[in-house]
């Protein structure tokens, strides 16, 4: 059976690619503090934005997908779900409202795992929420060819309420003793608990959930502001190589974190800075709203959107920022390409 110690794996990811990722994220970390109390309006709109955009991504990385109109408004509970998906995402909707607000009083215990997963499918009627796999399971992939096959096999069913305990036990042990830093230790507790696979169904969107809950636990509280699984989704394919990656030779004891560890850190540290350019750009008391907007164009070379823009500056009116779009492209500073609601805009290179 598969052992965990995490004082003697950690010691391999003590190299200086991952020393400077966790020193970086520390040091954007108290950034961000030094926002916290300004312009709260802002942080506000920041917050329910993120909390839309998480639930609607993690459920997108499993196939479980809505209209954007549909997702805006069962994450606002404006709206009841309508078909399975929709009540899955209302499930994650909930769940994710209960790590924001309650975290401080949810340690990583396999009863809290297991709540966590029952209200994940509160609305289902699935009689499997908050129970661990009664059958074993598979990890598979399709290829080109339309062919499937095994990436993994996780932990035996009958072996997993006992894997999932001694998971957590190890990791609270060692995060107690403070010898560790918290934010490598995450994405080693988070790979075990995708190799262990514990649940039929859902196991993916725990392990994001969970994610959010041990950095919120640890001070780390960016996901609340900008959406990790956003960023997740948008790398999705590096994030299965790293996790196939890091599982080989799992159940030996034998696995290399690095490759997972080494993604999680990118990941978090790309949401920091994202949320103190964001910040930056707000709270930049010199320029107007329409050079806020220019200076968007300025700092990237990438298309950009109306919805995109409103991301960006979520005190910005879409009027004003459609009256800005239309006097840039009509004074030729930007490109308009598209049309209807594929519409975007990108910066003119002279």
């Amino acid at each position: 059976m598969r052992e965990f110690n995490y004082t003697t794996a950690s010691e391999k990811l003590l190299v200086n690619e991952i020393v400077n990722m966790v020193s970086s994220i520390h040091e954007l970390r108290g950034q961000q503090t030094s926002y916290m109390n300004v312009k709260p309006d802002i942080l506000l709109g920041m917050l329910e934005l993120a909390k839309i955009q998480s639930t609607g991504a993690s459920n997108r990385i499993e196939g479980i997908i809505t209209t954007e109109a549909r997702l805006k408004a069962i994450c606002t509970a404006k709206a009841e779900p309508q078909n399975r998906s929709e009540r899955e995402i209302a499930g994650y909707r909930e769940v994710l409202a209960l790590v924001h607000e309650n975290f401080e009083f949810m340690p990583p215990r396999s009863s809290i795992i297991l709540q966590m997963h029952r209200d994940l499918y509160q609305f289902s009627g699935y009689n499997f929420g908050g129970k661990y796999k009664n059958v074993d399971n598979v990890i598979e992939e399709k290829g080109a060819d339309g062919k499937t096959k095994v990436r993994f096999v996780p932990t035996p069913a009958h072996n997993t309420p006992d894997a999932v305990e001694r998971l957590a036990t190890e990791f609270n042990s060692v995060v107690g003793k403070g010898e560790i830093d918290t934010l490598i230790l995450i994405p080693m507790f988070i790979l075990d608990f995708l190799c262990i696979h514990p649940f039929n169904d859902g196991n993916g969107r725990i392990s994001r959930l969970l994610t959010l809950l041990l950095l919120y636990r640890a001070g780390y509280t960016v996901g609340q502001y900008i959406s990790l699984e956003m960023i997740i989704e948008k790398t999705k394919e590096t994030y299965y190589d790293t996790l196939l990656e890091s599982s080989q030779k799992w159940h030996e004891g034998e696995n290399d974190y690095l490759p997972f560890v080494r993604y999680t850190l990118g990941i978090i540290l790309n949401a920091y800075r994202e949320f103190n350019s964001r910040m930056d750009l707000v709270q930049n008391s010199t320029l107007s709203k329409p050079e806020r907007i220019r200076l968007l164009f300025d700092n990237t070379m990438s298309k950009l959107s109306k919805k995109t823009i409103s991301e960006k500056c979520p005190d910005i009116s879409l009027a004003t920022i459609e009256q800005t779009l239309g006097a840039l492209v009509k004074e030729g500073y930007i490109i308009k390409l598209g049309s209807g609601r594929s519409t975007t805009y990108i910066k003119r290179v002279n």
